[in-house]
């Protein structure tokens, strides 16, 4: 009987020992890897079927990203250049931006930076800003609708101002008054000569706010003689210009350029992309430069808007005419529902020390003006008496 006894405990023994090893063999035990990974909470105490990489991968999608989006795959490009992007705070898109193409697969696409919110208009009855649209230069995009057809990035009755051939005295102030009236910014093409003789208003243009680009050093046309001819002649008219405008400014210009009478000759427009700078035709040109009457250049703007129902409007601050119509055009801009676009360039110009010392040169052409003007000039004869009667003053 005891040995019956013995015989069963025995055999007990031996089978709590298989069952042991029977369990074992269904899972190993959780390893330091997955007990890291999973939540201390979520830890079963039996060891999950699941396998670890999966397990790995589910937590890791838990966590933020970290390195897995820092770098490009290996041989995909960089992130497309924004052309034209829009600061302001408008919530609808323009129709018809300038594309952005998709980046290539994994590589990281370049964040759209933030809008800047545009403060209404405090002045009574102004016209205010729209929109601001900044440029990005690189390979030197052109602009406007009579000669480039790629970037239509206006909205429907949106207009850009644009004035060339300055600066100028009485003329340049007075559309800087009629803009500062309605809140307003405008681009001015600047000629470089005109710039060295009068550097105070282009530092008014400047502290106004205005984006200031280049319009040649004399306004030559670069697709005539001699220029045609010599493509380094016509990059000294061009580089000169930019020089003197700087020059005058006393501060960085933008890298926007528009060429006189709007002849684009091809070479200088790859020059033009090699120095990274905008070229600026016009979605329609004003013809003011052969107007006399301020009434003139509004119903040419004014006819010109309803036809194309937007654009980039090229008219020239060295007009008279131009510069008392501003504030009649921009009521009727106003009243007509057209909104004003700011361009604004993403990097300034660097102008090159070879043309900078040309300009330079140019204003030593009188160094032997050295004396004070009062040793040098002397009034040797004066009108003292009554002046006329009106009636013998003719106009």
């Amino acid at each position: 009987m005891r040995s019956a006894v013995i015989t069963v405990a025995v055999l007990a023994v031996l089978g709590l020992a298989a069952f042991g090893v029977v369990s074992a063999q269904k899972g190993p035990a959780p390893s330091a890897e997955a007990v890291k990974l999973a939540p201390v909470a979520a830890i079963p105490v039996r060891v999950p079927s699941t396998p670890i990489q999966e397990i790995a991968q589910a937590r890791a999608a838990e966590l933020p990203s970290t390195a897995t989006a820092s770098a490009p795959a290996s041989g995909s490009q960089a992130a497309p250049v924004r052309v034209a992007q829009d600061t302001s705070n408008a919530a609808a898109p323009a129709q018809n931006a300038p594309a952005v193409k998709p980046a290539a697969a994994g590589s990281t696409a370049a964040a759209a930076p933030p809008s800047a919110s545009i403060a209404p208009c405090d002045k009574p009855g102004g016209l205010g800003l729209s929109r601001i649209v900044e440029i990005d230069t690189t390979g030197g995009p052109g602009f406007g609708f009579e000669h480039f057809k790629q970037y239509d990035f206006l909205r429907d009755k949106e207009v850009v101002l644009t004035f060339d051939d300055g600066p100028w005295p009485e003329n340049t102030p007075a559309v800087l008054r009629a803009l500062a009236d309605n809140c307003l910014k405008a681009t001015f093409f600047e000629i470089g000569e005109h710039a060295t003789w009068h550097p105070e208003i282009t530092k008014q243009v400047v502290e106004a706010g205005m984006t200031l680009g280049s319009h040649t050093w004399s306004h030559k046309d670069l697709a005539r003689n001699p220029y045609a001819k010599d493509i380094e002649l016509a990059k000294a008219e061009i580089e000169m210009g930019f020089s003197a405008v700087h020059n005058a400014a006393g501060a960085p210009i933008a890298p926007f350029f528009r060429f006189p009478a709007l002849q684009h000759p091809p070479e200088l427009l790859a020059y033009m992309s090699e120095r990274n700078i905008a070229v600026f035709s016009a979605d329609f040109d004003s013809r003011d430069f052969k107007m006399r009457k301020p009434e003139e250049v509004i119903t040419s703007v004014m006819t010109k808007l309803e036809k194309h129902g937007k654009g980039i409007i090229l008219m020239h601050d060295f007009r008279r005419a131009t510069a008392e119509a501003m504030p009649e055009l921009l009521r009727q801009l106003k009243a007509g529902g057209y909104k004003v676009v700011h361009l604004v360039p993403h990097q300034m110009v660097t102008t090159l020390p070879k043309y900078d010392e040309m300009v330079s040169q140019k204003d030593k052409l009188s160094a032997n003006n050295t004396r004070p003007e009062g040793s040098v000039l002397h009034t040797i004869g004066e009108y003292v008496g009554s002046p006329p009667p009106a009636s013998a003053v003719h106009e």
